[in-house]
């Protein structure tokens, strides 16, 4: 039971009438974030997306609207579509942004799996350009660097490339020696029958294959243990082999995929709780970075980064008809194919190689003192001089194709007389004359990259790298506590991560707007 006293409190009556109903436009302050993403968001031309829309039927809630409350729930680090509906019913900050609409989660979940698929990408563009003639991002100068995000996958359903090529040889092994062994017990029934090349299999040649082995000794004295395995063979070989020339489709140029999300690779995770370097299915981010803005972003099914740069440039330059003057990297992306492609672009690259951190640390002991890049090399006579003093001439040219299909050069040089030379035991190994393997453009690429690292404007890019890129990944995963993908399948998967990076950019933008 209430009392009356004679503290003097502000007016309370909930049942207490208003003359005029308030709006909700008056409870949100002037300077509030979700004002910054109102306004971003209705200068964005939704062309593309519009077209996404077939008409007829049940009217659809605006996909203006829809992309408005997605991204502030992104940037407020609700990413369920359940909770996202709840706040649409709930928080006065979305009820304002969705003018009283009311999407189920359904909807919502629809809008951002289906509705922007393929076109979310050209409205994340629209934004950075904004962000550009703004002032806060310069296209001309970017950092790169990549992460893992755990995908939305059982960790324990997967498939890997070596076993299925394993399984296939398995059944390849075993079909021949039943093969064989038909000839064996059954000569002249297998006389007549054409031979089958073991090397180039397929689901229906080793059915037929099967069943004429099956044919041949069909009253004939069989081993028990053939009998057994050729039962076996019948029910299940053409089968399972056109199951994994299936999974091999899926698998593509990966080594491995999860059942549960197909597209997703088995990755080593550096944020890994168990600090046991499990594997887990991921999927491989690149992003550039301007001002700590996400400039742009590309998914890739490979773990290493390596590979990643070519793709993540060529996404770049088809976004913004233009690719960067100036990119900075670390030595995950030092390669020789990198080097040469970021040349012929003319982009000024300031990208470690592998050993470049190993220089600048420990220079007197950064290379062992009979190392191949100690030995002094001759240009004009294209030769080498060893330890000793004699001449290693060059003996011939190697090349070598990497996974994606690169070609490297390496020209091999050799020591005439190794037998009786003192140093041979701290030279080299060999009971031969010592052979060298040089990559010449390479050691070009690498005295250029280093050249450009060492620079004043090196120095200052290798420090910012880090305070650029690396933030944005710490913000992303501990700020905004995403570590783990809510869709599954590629599109889906980057539809959502550019959900992230936009409601990143926009949070960052809403500070200094």
């Amino acid at each position: 039971m209430l009392r009356d006293t004679n503290i003097p409190f502000k007016d309370y009556n909930q049942k207490q009438l208003s003359l005029l109903p308030p709006s909700l436009e008056e409870f949100i302050e002037e300077n509030h974030p979700v004002r910054v993403i109102n306004y971003v968001i209705d200068k964005i031309d939704l062309g593309s997306l519009l077209q996404k829309y077939q008409g007829g039927g049940t009217s659809s809630y605006h996909p203006r609207m829809m992309l408005k409350i997605l991204v502030y729930a992104y940037v407020n680090n609700i990413y369920s579509s359940r909770k996202i509906e709840a706040a649409v019913k709930e928080n006065i900050h979305f009820m304002w942004l969705a003018a009283n609409n009311r999407p189920d989660h359904n909807t919502i979940n629809r809008f951002r799996s289906d509705r922007l698929k393929g076109v979310f990408k050209e409205i994340f563009t629209q934004v950075v350009m904004m962000l550009v003639n703004s002032g806060h991002i310069d296209l001309q100068k970017v950092y790169l660097d990549g992460t893992k995000i755990e995908a939305n996958a059982n960790k324990y359903t997967f498939v890997w490339g070596k076993s299925i090529k394993r399984y296939k040889n398995n059944i390849k092994k075993q079909l021949e020696e039943l093969w064989q062994y038909a000839e064996s017990v059954a000569k002249e029934e297998m006389r007549t029958k054409t031979p089958i090349d073991f090397e180039k299999l397929d689901a229906e040649t080793i059915e037929q294959t099967i069943n004429t082995i099956n044919d041949a000794l069909k009253d004939k004295p069989v081993d028990k243990k053939k009998k057994q395995k050729l039962n076996y063979a019948k029910k299940n070989w053409a089968k399972n082999y056109k199951k994994y020339q299936k999974q091999e489709e899926i698998l593509g140029d990966r080594n491995s995929y999860s059942k549960t999300d197909t597209d997703a690779t088995f990755m080593r995770m550096k944020d890994d709780h168990m600090k046991n370097g499990q594997l887990k299915a991921g999927y491989n981010f690149q992003i550039s970075t301007s001002n700590q803005y996400v400039v742009n972003y590309t998914n890739h099914p490979n773990p290493t980064d390596t590979k990643t740069l070519i793709p993540h440039l060529e996404e770049f330059e088809n976004q913004f008809k233009t690719l960067p003057k100036e990119l900075t990297a670390d030595s995950g992306y030092g390669s020789e194919e990198n080097y040469e492609y970021l040349e012929n672009k003319k982009v000024e690259a300031y990208v470690k190689y592998n050993y470049f951190h190993l220089e600048q640390h420990k220079k007197e002991k950064a290379l062992p003192d009979f190392h191949q890049d100690k030995l002094y090399y001759n240009k004009q006579g294209d030769y080498y001089i060893c330890p000793m003093g004699q001449k290693m001439h060059k003996i011939g040219i190697r090349k070598k194709k990497n996974e994606g299909g690169y070609i490297q050069e390496l020209h091999l040089y050799q020591a005439q007389n190794c037998q009786s030379c003192p140093l041979r035991g701290s030279c080299h190994k060999s009971k031969y004359n010592r052979i060298i393997q040089v990559n010449h453009k390479l050691k070009y690429y690498k005295a250029k990259a280093r050249k450009l690292l060492t620079s004043e404007k090196g120095k200052k890019h290798r420090s910012q790298r880090p305070v650029d890129v690396e933030a944005v990944f710490g913000n992303i995963k501990q700020n905004k506590k995403f570590t783990r993908l809510n869709l599954r399948g590629k599109e889906k998967v980057e539809v959502e991560i550019g959900l992230v990076y936009l409601a990143h950019n926009l949070q960052k933008y809403a500070k200094t707007a």
